[in-house]
């Protein structure tokens, strides 16, 4: 059998869950710039599958790299990390 590649993994915060089953995550990133020497940060937002509607604004998620679900949804959240605290 041929084994599967490894899948990315990203932690990032949500940041809308307006749409059913997809919510919008925020990935940041730092590193170092290769000229200047200097730390730059830099974020991404990525189209996440979330089957359950288990997330919401402001939660920190793990999610996962996977096959196209949609125009945009290429990943998959895998669980919820830390809820925030709404009154």
């Amino acid at each position: 059998m041929s084994e599967r590649g490894k899948r990315k993994c990203r932690t990032g915060i949500v940041v809308s869950d307006k749409s059913n089953k997809t919510r919008l995550v925020s990935v940041e990133r730092t590193y170092r710039h290769s000229l200047y020497d200097r730390v730059i940060r830099s974020k991404s937002k990525f189209a996440v599958h979330d089957g359950k509607n288990s997330s919401h604004v402001g939660d920190t998620v793990k999610i996962m790299e996977s096959r196209p679900l949609s125009k945009t949804k290429r990943w998959v959240l895998i669980e919820v990390v830390s809820k925030t605290s709404e009154i």
